[in-house]
């Protein structure tokens, strides 16, 4: 590939899953090949100078990095203390610094949390915590690899705003690398679009690129703006095969697409009576939350980062027992059933897909623990994740791309058929055909009766699978009701929902 950005300006890199996006945002900071090994042909400049030729410390002065793992870049205990270490790292005065890491905090909608623990912060407050890291320093270069992928409607606004900002300064140039491109895509001066096998596909301005490649693009199982995908299909996005699959007739779901009909309620497989859970004392995650979910349900859990979804997603298959409160699945408590019995019971998929994985080979991490029925059906569930085993078996789950990952983890999951599905952000990383290839398995697996408990931001996924939206915020379902009556909270710079009248708490 071959691109020039002149300083102050913004490139958006898109393209399928797998197509090297992070393997490129990884080269422009310096650690492709100098912190990571690779065979690197061509020319890599920065400030006119080889990035191989600065070095470590050269490039460190010049470049912020968002990676698509958060936490893989969380080195400090406090949070405070995780934003001012890279400031540390070059020399600021500490009375720079204690001006500078509120100011940074508050710009990604945490102030107030400088002394929560790192690893207690949800996945979405991991993502604006390494955010504000990056930009803390105020970096000539900015590297995001996909930052909204964990944000919630409102803190995906407000770094769209903050981004707008910092690009109207031209005082950093940004390149971006991101799935959700309708807010993207008018940030960008220039779009580099890369194909499934990692060549470049087009690189030019947005409207360029969009009448040159468009249709090339969609067909690469790249996402486009939603204006474009109407123009480009006829006025009916490129999205409604997926969509549409996973039922007929029903109410329009996401961009007009058709929305499931009404599934078929089934006996009751998950209850929770007056969940309570605490990682910190004083400090509850889930507050007094009760719910009964039914075989054949889709459960939408939605609400701001750090409102307490994950872990009561946890909660609900034992992997987490709760502080007060009970939760039985199938008339049992989770937390103390055997493994293999809870296994095909309920499945998690975790927010972060590495915290799931046991195997050095992608092919012996789908199959560990398998019944030799369920070993024969892995092929045809991995072609169908675009994973097949001839490409992927014998690859590192670890050196997967982060939607390649998600679809592991899900694959490792679905294959086992469990009548409870949590799934924790299931379409983070997805390009559109991965997201039509998840739809078409899921609406398999629920037709059969499976329950489908999905904590997500996604509001095209909301409305394109579930039936039911659980609203939580600060631990406490805030709504609960028909998906088609739910309209997502965005409020603030930071995106917080007003906190729940009493009655809604109670």
């Amino acid at each position: 590939m071959s691109f020039d950005l002149e300083p102050g300006s913004a490139l958006l890199v898109v393209g399928p899953s797998g197509s090297g996006k992070s393997t490129l945002a990884l080269a422009l900071a310096g650690l492709i090949p100098n912190e990571i090994p690779a065979t690197v042909s061509g020319q890599l400049a920065l400030d006119g100078r080889e990035i191989r030729e600065l070095g470590p410390v050269g490039v460190a002065a010049r470049v912020g990095l968002v990676l698509q793992d958060p936490s893989a870049q969380l080195v400090m205990d406090r949070v405070e203390d995780d934003v001012a270490f890279g400031l540390e790292n070059r020399a600021w005065a500490p009375s720079a610094m204690r001006d500078r890491v509120p100011d940074a905090l508050a710009g990604v909608g945490l102030g107030g949390l400088e002394r929560r623990r790192s690893r207690r912060l949800s996945g979405g407050q991991q993502q604006r915590l390494a955010l504000a890291g990056a930009l803390a320093p105020r970096p000539g270069l900015l590297i995001l690899d996909e930052p909204t992928a964990n944000l919630d409607p409102g803190g995906t606004a407000a770094l769209m705003a903050a981004l707008t900002e910092l690009h109207g300064s031209r005082t950093t140039t940004i390149v971006l690398i991101e799935h959700r491109v309708d807010q993207a895509w008018p940030l960008a001066d220039l779009i580099l679009a890369l194909d499934a096998d990692g060549q470049q596909l087009d690189a030019g301005p947005p409207a360029a690129v969009a009448a040159r490649s468009g249709a090339r693009m969609a067909a690469a199982g790249t996402w486009l703006p939603t204006a474009l995908e109407r123009e480009l299909a006829g006025s009916r996005p490129l999205t409604e095969s997926a969509a549409g699959s996973l039922g007929a007739g029903g109410p329009s779901g996401s961009d007009g697409t058709s929305r499931p009909g009404t599934p078929i309620r089934g006996a009751e497989v998950v209850r929770a009576t007056d969940l309570r859970f605490a990682f910190e004392l004083g400090r509850p995650v889930v507050r007094d939350v009760s719910l009964a979910a039914t075989e054949g349900e889709r459960i939408a859990l939605v609400g701001a980062n750090g409102s307490g979804k994950s872990t009561l997603g946890r909660l609900l298959v034992g992997l987490l027992r709760p502080d007060r409160g009970t939760v039985t699945l199938d008339g049992a408590d989770p937390a103390r059933l055997a493994a293999a019995d809870l296994a095909r019971r309920a499945g998690y998929v975790f927010q972060d897909p590495e915290r799931q994985f046991l195997a050095e080979r992608v092919e012996d991490e789908v199959t560990l623990g398998l019944t030799p029925a369920e070993v024969a059906r892995v092929p045809e569930l991995m072609s169908r994740l675009s994973l097949p085993l001839d490409r992927f078996g014998e690859r590192s789950p670890y050196r997967l791309s982060g939607g390649e990952q998600r679809r592991l983890s899900l694959a490792c999951i679905l294959i086992r058929r469990p009548r409870v599905l949590v799934l924790d952000e299931p379409t983070f990383g997805q390009d559109r055909n991965g997201y039509t290839s998840l739809l078409e398995i899921l609406r398999e697996h629920l037709d059969q009766g499976a329950c489908l408990i999905a904590a997500t931001h996604d509001e095209r996924f909301v409305r394109d699978v579930a039936d039911r939206a659980i609203e939580l915020d600060e631990g406490w379902v805030f709504s609960d009701g028909p998906v088609d009556q739910w309209a997502p909270a965005v409020s603030g710079a930071t995106g917080e929902p007003a906190a729940p009248a009493e009655s809604a708490r109670s």
